[in-house]
């Protein structure tokens, strides 16, 4: 009995080299994670530029736009560094002025007592500040006063009250100088 005879005649010829190869496209939701994803090897951060190595922190400008403005298409939530959604609405002129803008948060609060770097944000998310001193002091809040980044308003900083439960509504800070001018009231909370 030779059990291999069968076999043969069941294995499709080999096709020749006319034929045609299958066509891969990205999927689009897999090429914006790997848009805005640090490298493996991204040392730890103290201050917003040192999050800066994704691939949206260094390709041309009109490509980032033009990939956002793609992806953004089939996702209203879409997680994307501040600066990038506000470029998206047009409220702002670069990717470099939202770097100006969190480089002078940062000079300002990291030379304050109590404040820290949280770079652990969201996906995409430039990271923000929190004031220890107002989380577990004499008000006993649970969440410190919190700096973040946003597109929400064209002051382009929210402040996050301390609390304990239930996140409050962010507080819309008039920019840079709208941010030192209200230090005192925002670290008084202890």
């Amino acid at each position: 009995m030779d059990a291999g005879q069968d076999l043969v005649s069941a294995i499709p010829a080999a096709r020749g080299a006319a034929a045609p190869r299958p066509r891969l496209e990205p999927m689009l939701d897999l090429e914006w994670s790997q848009a805005i994803e640090l490298p493996r090897f991204a040392l730890p951060a103290t201050r917003p530029g040192d999050l800066r190595q994704a691939w949206v922190h260094r390709a041309a400008e009109d490509a980032v736009l033009t990939l956002y403005h793609r992806a953004a298409r089939s996702d209203e939530q879409l997680p994307a560094p501040w600066w990038l959604r506000a470029m998206a609405s047009g409220r702002l002129e670069s990717r470099a002025l939202g770097f100006r803008i969190e480089d002078r948060v940062a000079q300002l609060l990291s030379r304050r007592p109590g404040w820290e770097f949280v770079p652990w944000a969201a996906d995409g998310e430039s990271g923000y500040w929190e004031f220890m001193p107002s989380e577990r002091g004499r008000s006993g809040h649970s969440i410190p006063t919190t700096v973040l980044n946003t597109d929400r308003h064209d002051g382009w900083i929210d402040v996050l009250p301390a609390h304990s439960a239930g996140t409050p509504p962010p507080i819309a800070v008039a920019g840079v100088a709208g941010l030192r001018a209200r230090l005192g009231e925002f670290e008084a909370v202890r």
